[in-house]
């Protein structure tokens, strides 16, 4: 058992180190071509943490254990919304903007019920992902437009003055190093998992919801924290509803795209309820003083640990 949470623990480190290096070079390489610094921080950077969530669902579904794939992406939205999200309000109040209540609240929501509906069958399969996919196109595109009439400026930067015959082929590098980190990484997290259920006698359906959720969430946990401690909590619950439906229409959409997944029915007629009523139930706490503070936190963080418990009983 210990060597399986070994491996699963090596496997995330390398999840988490590819994505983070592969969108580096990726990055500069698109900046470099005159991609539109907007388009980078909309598309390449937003990729970056749900990297480690992607790789290891295309993994589960070619592996064949699509509760993983699936469990890993409810997981991981019930996580971002409740145990993140709930941790940071505990550093300090949140304040609700008008775009995210208008906005990022009612995608996530559209995005939640969708995947309901099409799972009701038992299966995703090619056109449903293709929806989904088109979804995150239409998504994407609404951003770049407001983004422009806002004027908005994303935190993406590149100094062509500094560009070097060296620095390319280090971008590169970052390119190649990020995506064998990812594939390697996302392999050897899904083998951990797998082995570590038959080991303690749990279903699959737990493990994705719990161990392989909590540790595609770890990105979004520290960055929340860190943001937090240092009072930057303004565009925390936009980034998280915004990690929540790149899960959704990305990569499920994807992944089923690549091959169809086969859902469990407990993660339907359980699971997807309880990722269902934590996002209507967070629009009374944004509408409630506009502001997410303490108390807010400890209810979000209550819900976590009432969910876990329900699913480990």
């Amino acid at each position: 058992m210990l060597l399986d949470i070994l491996i699963l623990i090596v496997g995330l480190i390398t999840l988490i180190l590819g994505g983070d290096v592969l969108v580096k070079g990726a990055s500069r390489v698109a900046l470099r071509f005159d991609v539109s610094p907007m388009i980078v921080g909309l598309t390449i950077v937003a990729f970056s943490t749900s990297a480690p969530e992607m790789l290891v669902s295309l993994n589960a579904a070619f592996k064949e254990v699509p509760d993983f794939a699936m469990g890993n992406v409810v997981g991981s939205n019930i996580a971002n919304l409740s145990l993140v999200l709930g941790t940071a309000c505990l550093f300090g109040y949140i304040p609700i903007h008008k775009g995210t209540a208008r906005r990022d609240w009612l995608v996530t929501m559209l995005a939640s019920i969708l995947l309901f509906f099409f799972t009701q069958d038992g299966d995703l399969v090619l056109w449903e992902g293709a929806i989904l996919f088109s979804g995150l196109i239409i998504y994407l595109s609404y951003l770049l437009v407001i983004t422009k009439k806002d004027q908005i400026k994303l935190d993406v930067t590149y100094d062509r003055t500094q560009d070097s015959r060296s620095d390319k082929a280090k971008d590169l590098l970052y390119i190649t190093l990020g995506g064998v980190c990812l594939y390697f990484g996302s392999d050897w997290f899904i083998s951990g998992a797998e082995s570590l259920a038959t080991d303690i006698g749990v279903s699959q359906r737990v493990i994705g919801l719990t161990v392989l959720a909590l540790g595609t969430s770890l990105p979004e946990l520290t960055t929340s924290i860190i943001a937090a401690r240092k009072g930057e909590t303004d565009l925390a619950l936009g980034n998280l509803f915004g990690s929540n439906i790149f899960n959704i229409l990305s990569i499920l959409g994807i992944t089923s795209m690549v091959h169809g997944l086969g859902v469990n029915t407990m993660i339907i007629d359980n699971d997807l309820l309880w990722m269902l009523g934590l996002t209507l139930g967070i629009l009374p706490l944004m509408l409630f003083r506009r502001k997410l503070s303490t108390i807010s936190g400890i209810i979000l963080l209550s819900y976590y640990g009432l969910y876990i418990f329900m699913i480990l009983r």
